[in-house]
C-alpha cells in the first residue's frame, strides 16, 4: 500500500514539473496571471497603441502562429495586458525555462516573482522580463 502511495506522489510530482517546465502551469482555460508591470512610456502591442501605465499581465493558452523557426512548441504564446479587468492590449511572449536563460541573457535575471522593464539599445524596444517560478517570460514592445 505504501509503495502505491509513494509512486502516486512521484507521478504527480513529475506531471507538475513537466507542466511548469513547458509553461503550462495554467489555471482557468490555460490562463495564468504573471503579475503586475508598470510600462513607463507608450508602446505598441500587436501593432496597436498601449499607453504608459500599470497592467496585469496574463498568459493565455493561445500559441503564437506561425511558430518561430527553431522554437520549441508552446514556448511562444500570447499575453494580455489588463487594467480594471479589461484587456487593453496583447503581444507575443517568449517563454524561456530557467535552465536556458543564461544562454540568451547576459545580465542577471529578475528574482523569482519579480520583473525588469528595460529599454533596449537604440531605444526602439521596451523589454518586459518576468520571472515566475524560474520560468522567464520575455515580451518585446516597439516604442
Amino acid at each position: 500500500m505504501k509503495r502505491h502511495i509513494s509512486l502516486g506522489f512521484v507521478y504527480a510530482a513529475v506531471i507538475v514539473a513537466l507542466a511548469m517546465a513547458s509553461g503550462l502551469n495554467a489555471q482557468q482555460g490555460g490562463q495564468v496571471n504573471l503579475g503586475s508591470v508598470t510600462i513607463p512610456r507608450a508602446v505598441r502591442a500587436d501593432g496597436k497603441p498601449l499607453p504608459a501605465g500599470t497592467y496585469q499581465v496574463r498568459l493565455t493558452a493561445e500559441e503564437a502562429r506561425p511558430a518561430a523557426a527553431g522554437q520549441t512548441p508552446n514556448l511562444e504564446r500570447w499575453v494580455e495586458f489588463l487594467q480594471k479587468g479589461q484587456v487593453r492590449g496583447r503581444e507575443v511572449v517568449t517563454i524561456v525555462p530557467g535552465s536556458d536563460i543564461k544562454a540568451i541573457a547576459e545580465e542577471t535575471p529578475p528574482a523569482s516573482g519579480g520583473n525588469k522593464v528595460q529599454m533596449l539599445k537604440g531605444n526602439d524596444y521596451l523589454r518586459l522580463w518576468l520571472n515566475r517560478g524560474g520560468q522567464h517570460y520575455l515580451i518585446h514592445l516597439p516604442v
